[in-house]
């Protein structure tokens, strides 16, 4: 395993990470918990060692399997990332509730750790922007919950840069948490402009929800609702075409490697830019896990990133 020092936090983390959106169970796919926690356990195994959750993710579903997978010594070889912020379903509007007030921040940090079963939070995000609540008002209770030793660093996702600019006028973001991966870099900008003041990166969508290990050539017969439908847009036209031409291209260095799985092209890509501090991947079984951590013990080429590189950018993906 690979790992990156991050700056503003001052820890050393590993380049790839668990993400556990999809072993919450609802709207992605089949989950198996024993298998998942077995995959958990096969990551940290191989040197991962940060785990990152929400209360989204199936009503805290996904919190309680973390918990129990951290049981028996793993604890202490991980730290533990989550959120707060937004609900878990939706409103008669359709719209997906956010409440990043002082009360939510601490009844949810309460609610997260019981959970998890944990004294401490390593990394809590603030999920997603709350237009009713000022910055401040966010940033201090997050303060507050440092100060009392119930989180340790602070964290964002899917804030824009003046956002962004006004929580570091209350206190230090430690991490950013975006979209990142070979078919998704719109917000490149935003995460080197991150990394420029010292807020490491945690990438979601590292692997396209999937898109990028090669599996998937023809656009699946998934539940409407299945958030790799609503939440990516990998499988929709025009872009799943152009997935499909870039794997094409990931096949072709696969070959020439012996066979290396495309996955393992993909996290290599993405981790070994400077300014994308981990990856976050989801895994369900233990053959995926070791796979995905398998990755590490190679880097691409230099001639190879170009030849990625000039792909997508002939793609415009």
């Amino acid at each position: 395993m690979r790992y990156k020092k991050f700056q503003n936090a001052g820890v050393e983390v590993s380049e790839l990470a668990v993400g556990t959106w999809a072993i919450g169970g609802a709207r992605y796919g089949e989950t198996d918990e024993k298998e998942s926690i077995k995959a958990i356990h096969a990551m940290i195994d191989n040197g991962v060692n940060l785990i990152d959750t929400a209360p989204a993710y199936n009503c805290g579903v996904s919190e309680q399997i973390v918990g129990r997978a951290v049981k028996g010594g793993y604890r202490e070889k991980v730290f533990i990332s989550t959120k707060f912020g937004i609900g878990d379903g939706m409103d008669k509007a359709g719209v997906i509730p956010r409440d990043a007030s002082r009360k939510a921040c601490f009844q949810e940090c309460e609610d997260s750790l019981r959970r998890l079963d944990v004294d401490y939070i390593d990394f809590y995000f603030v999920h997603w922007p709350d237009a009713n609540t000022p910055i401040a008002e966010t940033m201090d209770a997050l303060l507050e919950l440092k100060k009392q030793g119930k989180i340790r660093f602070i964290g964002v996702s899917n804030f824009n840069q003046a956002m962004i600019e006004d929580c570091l006028k209350t206190t230090m973001i430690d991490v950013f948490q975006p979209p990142f991966s070979m078919v998704n870099q719109s917000e490149k900008y935003l995460i080197t402009w991150c990394y420029d003041k010292g807020i490491n990166t945690f990438s979601y969508g590292s692997l396209g929800s999937g898109i990028l290990t090669g599996a998937i050539r023809e656009i699946p017969n998934w539940d409407p609702l299945d958030f790799r439908f609503t939440f990516y847009d990998f499988y929709k036209e025009p872009k799943f075409s152009k997935c499909q031409e870039l794997l094409k291209t990931m096949d072709e260095i696969s070959e020439s490697r012996g066979g290396v799985p495309l996955s393992q092209i993909a996290l290599n890509w993405a981790t070994q830019k400077p300014y994308i501090g981990t990856a976050l991947c989801g895994v369900r079984n233990v053959k995926e896990a070791e796979e995905n951590c398998a990755a590490f013990n190679w880097k691409l080429t230099d001639s190879e990133m170009q030849i990625l590189d000039n792909k997508l950018a002939e793609l415009k993906i």
